[in-house]
Parts: structure tokens; C-alpha cells; sequence
């Protein structure tokens, strides 16, 4: 039986997977853990991308700074969620995004290269990921969607259902920004709601 706080029970939990203790020991020597205060830029546009990183505790998020110097928050991740900058990520390119922390964070981090290590030593995992990679590729797809043929209060009421435990972690701009408004639209928006 895995302990709570295995990073592998952490991961795997939601597919209810059985390990040996060597699997365990071999997944939880690939991965390492970090510390990180809110406010603190795990990633810069232009650095290489070495990691994904699951969040065991905090709130990050990434965004792109445009040529005119507006952020554009991309994603968002909480307990139990993914981050990174994918592009690089997969690609073996550098950075287009920068990862920030939101709330200070408990992040674990896993080198592409490990990953395709846990997947050849412990092929289970891979299936499971892959199914986690289809539902964040739903998500950004429908995402694109919904910022091509929603309006503002739309995208606004469909993000409060997507991550109704999110507002909670992030600032009125950083949701502006993700849904491609200005706080003020926002604001007003909320407004017409209640």
C-alpha cells in the first residue's frame, strides 16, 4: 500500500494502479522536489526546458508577454496538476512562456529523459499519462473554441465551472488576462451575475 504523501500515490492515485516497491523506488528517484515562494519564476521565456513539474501543493500558472508587454496567462495548475512550458517541453526548444508561482509551492520535477525511463521500467505509466495528455489537449482545444465564439461573460461563466476552486488561488488580473479581458470587464461582468 502507497503512503498518502508518495509522490507516486500523489501522481497516480486517480487510476488506482498497483507497484511493486521496486516501481515505487524507481518512480520516486526520478523525480525531484522543490520548494518555491509565491512570486518566484520557475521559467523564463528563451531558458531550455528540462522539466514538467506536478504541483503537490500551490498555485502557479504560465503566460506570454507580447511584444507590447501584455501578459497572456495560459494556463493555470493547482494540487494534483501539471505545468510547463509543453512546446519546449516536447520539442526540445527553448522556453515561449514563463512559469510563475501564485501561492508558494511544493512542486516535483521530472527531466523528459525520466519520464521515457518510468515508461520503458514501468509501462503502466504510460497509458496513464497519455490518457492525462488527451484530457489536457481536450481542454486546450475547447479553450481555443470558446475564445473564438464566446463572448467574455460565456468564457467567464465556463471557467468558473471548468475550476470552481481556482478563483480562490488567483488574482482578478491573472483571470483577466487568461480569459482575454481587462479587470474591469471582468469586474462588470460579475456584476451582471450577481
Amino acid at each position: 500500500m502507497l503512503k498518502p504523501d508518495s509522490i507516486v500515490h500523489q501522481i497516480y492515485h486517480d487510476e488506482q494502479l498497483s507497484f511493486t516497491e521496486d516501481e515505487v523506488d524507481f518512480i520516486e528517484k526520478s523525480y525531484q522536489k522543490g520548494t518555491f515562494q509565491k512570486g518566484e519564476t520557475i521559467l523564463r521565456a528563451g531558458e531550455k526546458v528540462d522539466y514538467q513539474y506536478f504541483v503537490a501543493d500551490g498555485c502557479l500558472r504560465t503566460y506570454l508577454i507580447s511584444k507590447s508587454g501584455k501578459e497572456h496567462t495560459i494556463q493555470f495548475a493547482i494540487k494534483g496538476w501539471w505545468i510547463s512550458d509543453y512546446i519546449g517541453f516536447f520539442s526540445d526548444t527553448n522556453a515561449t512562456l514563463y512559469i510563475e508561482c501564485i501561492e508558494d509551492a511544493t512542486l516535483y520535477k521530472v527531466s523528459r529523459e525520466a519520464v521515457e525511463e518510468i515508461f520503458n521500467e514501468v509501462p503502466k505509466t504510460e497509458r496513464f499519462i497519455r490518457k492525462k495528455l488527451e484530457r489536457a489537449f481536450v481542454h486546450f482545444q475547447k479553450r481555443i473554441l470558446s475564445n473564438l465564439s464566446q463572448t467574455a461573460k460565456e468564457r467567464y461563466l465556463n471557467f468558473t465551472h471548468e475550476y470552481p476552486n481556482i478563483e480562490q488561488h488567483v488574482k482578478n488580473y491573472h483571470i483577466a488576462s487568461y480569459l482575454g479581458i481587462t479587470t474591469e470587464s471582468l469586474s462588470r461582468i460579475r456584476k451582471e451575475i450577481t
